[in-house]
């Protein structure tokens, strides 16, 4: 920072009669404030910085300047005085080393330090021996370090525990901001803040609470900002998974199961066939089963961190083709049964139509017979001698109807003809 102009000359002179006088006229003459006016340069300083106390508004005709610490003009927080006309300066009881009077009245704080932070007080005495005042303030912050992220509970369980962040070092006119999945803090009713916002408090912490948190420490010289700090969360085991979804094998068959939970710590696997511990692995492997393969397959994982197990049975059946179960019936089954049906079909009208050509011509036959009796009534009254002594001859007459399919049967021999045989009655007289 550039002073406003080169500072003055040190030295010790004889100002005993000056501040005598600046006792008296401050006490007759009490100090006017209202044009004086004293600006921090820069507003804010962190600590180890310079500043600058810039006078504005001085009088053109003055005999000196007083700096004094504190919001009042008191000799024993005077910290430097300087005279115009001989440029030199006198140091005071507050005077730490760091400080520097120019000309124009302004002072410079070199390697500032937090006690520094307060009011100020320039007194101007002017050639009419009118004393005017200006009061000014240095802000004081410390240069943040890198923040951090401590946690109450390093392994927190999943829906038991609560877990409280804090973000460190404490330091004095800080800010606090949290920030998770690189974006401010959700409203939610489990997340709870501090007054100071210092703390972060998760309560009933899930699975979804891991992270990661950043944690902001802002002052008005500083801005720092943590690493990201992740929860290790203990959850689960959820219900385990078994691989693949298939239940039914064939015999010599290679069965090869896999078994998976979330969780974490990562789970630990046990296979269970019908209630028989088998192997502590998470994959199960058979190379040829059997029959004797049939049967319940349990999976058990376990999780070591928050000392919960889970259980999953798949029932597994081992069978050769002829006895395996089918979900449903192959094309050629589906062919065969439509022809049997079409077969069937025409048997039946066939034999329909067989059975009304046999009633029809049955009563033909009869009209005939009926027609000749008259005759051989008429014929055996002329006769009457003869009816007695003869003997009655019957002869029968054989109709056979063949019915023939109509359709092929679907076996490889043929089907046999369908045959009806009626007989008829002739009497010979």
């Amino acid at each position: 920072m550039e002073p406003p102009s080169a500072p003055p000359r040190g030295g010790r002179v004889p100002w005993q009669e000056l501040l005598l006088a600046v006792s008296l006229l401050t006490f007759w003459n009490p100090p006017t404030t209202a044009q004086v006016t004293v600006e921090s340069v820069p507003p804010n300083v962190a600590e180890g910085k310079n500043v600058l106390l810039s006078v504005h508004n001085r009088p053109g005709d003055l005999i000196g300047y007083g700096w004094f610490r504190g919001p009042t003009a008191e000799p024993s927080l005077q910290i430097v005085s300087y005279v115009v006309n001989t440029q030199n300066s006198t140091t005071g009881p507050a005077y730490s080393g760091r400080e520097t009077i120019y000309p124009n009245g302004s002072l410079l704080f070199q390697n500032i330090t937090l006690n520094d932070t307060g009011y100020y007080t320039v007194q101007i005495i002017k050639k009419n021996l009118q004393v005017v005042q200006g009061r000014g303030q240095l802000s004081v912050f410390p240069e943040l370090p890198k923040p951090s992220i401590t946690s109450n509970n390093s392994d927190p369980v999943e829906n038991v525990d609560s877990v409280v962040l804090t973000c460190g070092p404490q330091t004095q006119s800080t800010g606090y901001l949290w920030l998770v999945n690189n974006g401010s803090l959700p409203a939610s009713a489990k997340l709870e803040l501090s007054l100071d916002n210092r703390t972060l408090t998760i309560h009933g912490v899930t699975r979804n609470d891991t992270g990661p948190y950043e944690c902001e420490t802002r002052n008005p010289v500083s801005v720092g900002r943590s690493d990201p700090f992740t929860l290790n969360v203990l959850y689960g085991p959820d219900a385990p998974t078994i691989s693949p979804s298939d239940s039914y094998y064939h015999l010599g068959a290679k069965l090869s199961l896999s078994c998976h939970a979330a969780s974490n710590p990562p789970a630990q696997y046990s296979w269970f066939i019908n209630g028989r511990p088998q192997s502590s692995t998470q994959e199960l492997f058979i190379p040829n089963i059997t029959a004797n393969d049939s049967g319940s397959y349990a999976c058990l994982a376990y999780n070591s961190g928050t000392r919960l197990n889970k259980t999953t049975v798949k029932t597994i059946t081992v069978s050769d083709d002829r006895t395996q179960p089918n979900s449903g019936l192959p094309p050629g089954a589906i062919v065969g049964i439509v022809i049997g049906v079409l077969a069937g079909v025409a048997v039946i009208a066939a034999l329909v139509y067989f059975l009304f050509i046999r009633k029809t011509g049955g009563a033909s036959d009869l009209r005939d017979v009926t027609e000749h009796k008259p005759s051989a009534s008429n014929h055996s009254k002329d006769h009457p001698d003869n009816l007695s002594n003869k003997i009655e001859e019957v002869a029968y007459s054989s109709l056979n109807f063949n019915a023939q399919e109509s359709t092929k049967s679907t076996s490889a021999s043929p089907s046999p003809a369908a045959t009806e045989t009626v007989y008829t009655e002739v009497r010979k007289m």
